[in-house]
C-alpha cells in the first residue's frame, strides 16, 4: 500500500479506569424501547442511529443552541503552528472544520488568525444556522454548509487538494466505526498533498464511557448511544493510528491525556481531559 505524504496530529482522551472495566461493568445487552423498535427495521442498531444522525444532532442543537460546548481557545496553544501563516507563501491558509457544530472551534481560530479562511460543515441544519447567526460570522472568512461526510462528496463543495488543515474535534467518534474509513477518504480528496489532519476525541476508559457501559448502552465494540440518540465511539491509540494508516496517512504525533475532575456536590471524581 502506498502511503501518501499526509499527516495527522491526534489528541484523544484517556483515563485510568480502562483497566477496571471487568470489575463493575455488565455486558448484557439492553436498549430503550426506541432502539428495540428500530432493530425491527434496520439490520443493526448502529445503522439505525447512523441513518437518523441528522435528526438526533439537529434536536441536540435546537435544545442546547450554542451553550453546550465551550469555545476551544486551547487549540491556539496546542496546534497554533498548523494554523499560522506560512511566511514563504502568499496564499491564504485554508482550514476545513468537519462537524463544526455551533462554531466553538471556528470563531476562536478566525479571531486568533486574521488570514485564516474556514470551510465549515455539519450534519445539522440548526448547527449551520447557529454558525451563520453568530456575531463574528463573516462570509469572507467562513463558508458554512450542510454536509453529511459519511455520504456527501466534499468535492461538490470544495476544490480538490485545496485545504491546508482539516480539524476533526469530537466528530469522528459520533459516527459508526464502519463509516470512518469512507470519511477519511472523503476528506483526503480535498486536502493538499502535504496537508494535516488534527483530531481530538474520546479515548477508551473515559468517564463518559464508564457511565454508558453501566447503563448497557453499547451498540457495538467501543460504540455507544446516549439518551438523546447521539452516539460516541471511544478510541485506542492502536485503533486510531491503524485507521489513518490504512487510509493513507502518516501519524506525526499521537498522545493521550488524563485529568481528574471532582464533583463536590455528588462526591464523584472523574478522570477526564478538558
Amino acid at each position: 500500500m502506498t502511503v501518501v505524504p499526509l499527516a495527522i496530529a491526534v489528541d484523544p482522551r484517556y483515563c485510568r479506569w480502562r483497566h477496571q472495566f471487568s470489575l463493575f461493568i455488565s455486558h448484557d445487552p439492553w436498549f430503550r424501547p426506541m432502539a428495540i423498535q428500530a432493530a425491527r427495521k434496520y439490520p443493526n442498531l448502529a445503522e439505525y442511529y447512523q441513518k437518523n444522525a441528522t435528526k438526533f444532532w439537529d434536536n441536540f442543537y435546537k435544545r442546547h443552541k450554542n451553550k453546550f460546548f465551550k469555545d476551544r481557545h486551547y487549540l491556539e496553544k496546542d496546534w497554533g503552528q498548523y494554523f499560522s501563516d506560512d511566511a514563504n507563501s502568499a496564499n491564504v491558509k485554508v482550514l476545513l472544520e468537519v462537524g463544526c457544530g455551533a462554531g466553538n472551534t471556528i470563531f476562536p481560530l478566525i479571531a486568533a488568525y486574521p488570514e485564516l479562511y474556514v470551510q465549515a460543515c455539519d450534519i445539522s441544519p440548526h448547527a449551520i444556522a447557529l454558525v451563520k447567526s453568530h456575531a463574528e460570522f463573516k462570509e469572507d472568512r467562513v463558508n458554512a454548509f450542510l454536509c453529511d461526510v459519511t455520504v456527501d462528496n466534499l468535492l461538490e463543495r470544495i476544490n480538490p487538494s485545496s485545504v491546508d488543515v482539516i480539524t476533526l474535534i469530537f466528530m469522528l467518534s459520533a459516527v459508526s466505526p464502519h463509516k470512518m474509513p469512507s470519511i477519511l477518504q472523503n476528506i483526503k480528496r480535498v486536502l493538499k498533498p502535504e496537508g494535516y489532519v488534527l483530531l481530538r476525541d474520546y479515548a477508551i476508559g473515559d468517564f463518559a464511557q464508564v457511565k454508558l457501559e453501566n447503563k448497557n448502552q453499547m451498540i457495538s465494540e467501543g460504540f455507544y448511544v446516549r439518551g438523546d440518540g447521539t452516539c460516541s465511539f471511544y478510541f485506542s491509540e492502536d485503533f486510531l493510528s491503524t485507521l489513518f494508516f490504512q487510509a493513507g496517512f502518516n501519524t506525526v504525533d499521537i498522545s493521550t491525556y488524563c485529568k481528574q475532575i471532582k464533583n463536590s456536590h455528588k462526591n464523584i471524581t472523574m478522570d477526564r481531559y478538558v
